[in-house]
C-alpha cells in the first residue's frame, strides 16, 4: 500500500518465536551443547538470550570462556537443533497473516538472526516463500541483534525508510534493534517473553500471537503503513 507520497510500507518480520515455533526447541539444543562442553547453563538463563546473535549470547552465558568454548558449543548447538527440525512448525494463521499484508500492498520481509542452516529448515517450516519479498539473515550483516543492522539490511531490501515500516517479532533484542534502526516494533508473546518486558523495552503494542495480530489487523500500527 502506498501513502499520498507514493512510498510503499513493508513489514519485517522475526522468525523464531514468531513465526516458527523454535525458541524452546534453541533452548534444549544449547542447554546440550553447554553440558557437552562442560560448562551447564540453567535453561532459564539460555531462554532469556534467545533471539540474539550467536556471538552475544555465548558472550552473555559463558562469560570470560565464550573465547575458548564458543566455537565448540556453537557446533554442538547446531547438530543438536538440526537433531530436532522434525519438531519445527509454523504458528496458526502465518500464511493467512503473510497474504493479508500483501492484499495491503505491503512488502513482506523475512528478517531473521538465523545462520544458513537454520534459515534452511525455518523457510522449510514456512513454505512460504511465494508470499515473501526478500529475506535477510545472519549471513547479510556482521552484527547481528541487538545490533540495528540486520534491521537496516531488511529496510534496504524492501526499499521503504524507517517510518514507512513495522517489525514484528517476539524478544527484547527486536526491539531494541528496531528502537536503534528507528523502526516500530510489534511484539508477540510466542516465544516466551512477556508483554511488560517487550512494552518496556519500546514495543509499540504486544499481542498473543501471529493469529490475535491478524484478528485486529485493521487497529495495529500495521494499519498505518497506509496513510
Amino acid at each position: 500500500m502506498t501513502n499520498s507520497s507514493g512510498t510503499t510500507g513493508a513489514v519485517l518480520l522475526d522468525a523464531d518465536g514468531t513465526l516458527v515455533d523454535s525458541s524452546y526447541l534453541h533452548v534444549s539444543a544449547w542447554s546440550r551443547a553447554f553440558d557437552q562442553v562442560g560448562q551447564p547453563v540453567d535453561s532459564w538463563r539460555i531462554h532469556r538470550c534467545i533471539g540474539m546473535g550467536s556471538d552475544k549470547l555465548l558472550a552473555a552465558l559463558l562469560g570470560e570462556r565464550a573465547d575458548e568454548l564458543g566455537d565448540q558449543a556453537s557446533e554442538a548447538h547446531s547438530a543438536f537443533y538440526a537433531s530436532t527440525t522434525d519438531q519445527l512448525r509454523r504458528f496458526d494463521k502465518v500464511h493467512e497473516l503473510l497474504r493479508a499484508l500483501r492484499e495491503r500492498g505491503l512488502k513482506v520481509v523475512l528478517s531473521t538472526s538465523a545462520p544458513p542452516d537454520e534459515l534452511k529448515h525455518i523457510r522449510a517450516a514456512l513454505d512460504a516463500d511465494d508470499l515473501l519479498d526478500a529475506v535477510t539473515a545472519a549471513e547479510d550483516v556482521e552484527n547481528a541483534k541487538p545490533e540495528p543492522d540486520l534491521v537496516g539490511v531488511a529496510l534496504e531490501k524492501a526499499g521503504v525508510p524507517a517510518a514507512r515500516a513495522v517489525f514484528l517479532g517476539d524478544a527484547v533484542w527486536d526491539v531494541e534493534a528496531c528502537q536503534r534502526a528507528g523502526v516500530a516494533c510489534i511484539g508477540v508473546l510466542t516465544g516466551g517473553i512477556s508483554a511488560a518486558e517487550l512494552r518496556d523495552a519500546g514495543a509499540v503494542a504486544v499481542y498473543d500471537s501471529v493469529a490475535h495480530l491478524l484478528a485486529e489487523l485493521d487497529g495495529s500500527a500495521i494499519a498505518s503503513l497506509g496513510g
